[in-house]
This record gives C-alpha cells, sequence and structure tokens, in this order.
C-alpha cells in the first residue's frame, strides 16, 4: 500500500523537524468526568494514534514521547500494570497503521525494567518497522533524563578506565555518544499538555535550546488542530541559540517574534 503523500501546513515561520510531547493529564480528565484514571489512560492512546499520524502525514522527522518515566514505577501497581497492557496493546494493534505511514519505531530508556512481554512485543515491532523510511517515533518508557546522563557517565568511565577513552578528549560530542540514543537530534519543539511548567526529568540535556509550548488541554483532547496551533507558535518565534540575530542587531525579523520569557500557556479550556 503506497504512503499517503506528505502534506506540510502553511506556517508563518520554520516548521520544527523533531517534536517532543510530555503527555500529561490523563487521570484528571478521568477524574472530571467521574472516571478511574485508567480510563484516561486508555483515551489517551488514541490521542497517540491521532497525533503520530498527523506528524507522519506532514514530514515531521521525529516524534518523541515521554510514555512512562522511571518515576512511574512508583505508582499503584494496578495503575502500572494496566499501562504496560495497554503499552502492549498499542505495539500489537498499529504495527499497520506504523507500516502504512512509514513510522520507525525506536524506544529509549531503562528498557530492561519493563516486564518481559511488553518488552518482547516493543522489540518484535522495533525489527518490523527497522527500515521504514519515515516519521522516527521514540517511545521514552522507564525513562529519566537524569538516569540517562548517569547511565552515560558510567559507561564513560568504564571505557576510560579500560583505556579505551582519553579523558582529555571528552568534549559535548563524546558525551552525546553515550546517551541512550546518540542519534536523537535535539528537539525543536518540546510541548506540554496538562499546564503544569515543568520539563519533569524529560530530554533535560537535548532539550538546552528547544522552544518549550504548555498548553491546558489534557492529553486526551490534543488533536490534530491543537498541534498545528503549536506549530504556528513555533513558527513565530525568533531562535537565538545564544547569538544575535542575522542582521547583528536586537531588531525583530519580520514574520517572527522574540521567545517570550516564559513559555507559552494556553488559556484554560471551558469546562462543560
Amino acid at each position: 500500500m503506497p504512503r499517503p503523500p506528505i502534506q506540510r501546513p502553511d506556517l508563518p515561520g520554520p516548521f520544527p523537524e523533531h517534536i517532543a510531547i510530555v503527555m500529561d493529564g490523563n487521570g484528571r480528565w478521568a477524574q472530571r468526568r467521574g472516571q478511574p484514571r485508567v480510563f484516561g489512560h486508555r483515551a489517551g492512546v488514541q490521542t497517540v494514534r491521532a497525533i503520530t499520524t498527523a506528524c507522519a502525514r506532514m514530514g515531521v522527522g521525529s516524534l518523541t514521547l515521554y510514555a512512562f518515566s522511571v518515576e512511574n514505577w512508583q505508582r499503584p501497581n494496578a495503575e502500572v500494570r494496566t499501562l504496560m497492557r495497554l503499552l502492549r496493546v498499542f505495539l500489537w494493534r498499529e504495527r499497520a497503521t506504523l507500516m502504512e505511514n512509514g513510522v520507525r519505531l525506536k524506544c529509549i530508556g531503562r528498557l530492561d525494567d519493563l516486564p518481559d512481554r511488553a518488552l518482547r512485543t516493543l522489540r518484535q515491532t522495533e525489527e518490523l518497522t527497522a527500515n521504514n523510511d519515515g516519521l522516527v517515533l521514540r517511545l521514552a518508557l522507564s525513562y529519566g533524563s537524569r538516569s540517562e546522563i548517569a547511565d552515560g557517565m558510567a559507561a564513560a568511565a568504564r571505557d576510560v578506565a579500560a583505556g579505551k577513552l582519553d579523558p582529555d578528549s571528552i568534549d559535548e560530542e563524546t558525551l552525546r555518544g553515550y546517551l541512550y540514543d546518540p542519534e536523537t537530534p535535539d528537539p525543536d519543539l518540546i510541548i506540554r499538555t496538562g499546564g503544569d511548567l515543568r520539563l519533569s526529568n524529560f530530554l533535560l540535556w537535548q532539550a538546552s535550546y528547544a522552544e518549550l509550548y504548555v498548553t491546558d488541554l489534557c492529553w486526551p483532547d490534543f488533536g490534530e488542530e491543537a498541534l498545528l496551533e503549536s506549530f504556528r507558535a513555533f513558527a513565530q518565534r525568533q531562535r537565538r541559540f545564544g547569538g544575535l540575530p542575522p542582521e547583528g542587531g536586537e531588531a525583530e525579523q519580520p514574520g517572527k517574534t522574540p521567545p517570550p520569557e516564559q513559555p507559552v500557556v494556553q488559556p484554560k479550556p471551558s469546562q462543560t
């Protein structure tokens, strides 16, 4: 089956090639509806499908989703079991959609912490999609950025002790090579749903110059139009990377605005 054609949105500025999302608010979304938290997690899976498909068809290069943090293991056992089951079911059921849209699955985190059945299904799906050349979907599972950095530094220290790495040669790119997936490009745009103004231990190394976009929409309510709104906000940012605009001055570039002092926060949706 031929892949659907790429249709990039018309934006007033640059298009984000790597998007990372903190998918927050499933539990609150369910509680507002008088339902248990698992109800929100199930709804969130549908949003993962919709946003992944939208990104693939708009030509996004990489999408990294913060699916399960190392801290999430502290949640009640029943909730953790449900999340692992939903992961396994998602990976199984969405294989056809991933293949149809040319999506390649990769996962980052302390993956050996995952239950055997979930890890086996994950590895099988990674292998199935390995030759796809479209969107790279990265699921951050049992992931924490501090853990990633600590694990990387431990590996580097072992290589120094074994004489494989000269400590005087270490630079930023050397350290990047010890992260979970050194090929992961730095994100252009980090989106957080649910309204909280924090990164929650997500891609701290890679997020140094990412643009931040926060919406009060909970993850199950974050649809394609909300995604496009985040793209439009990104396109209006002026990314300096610590330098000055190309003209060498502080004047605004046409069609762009300086980055705000705080992340953009969308108004709270009306409650019905």
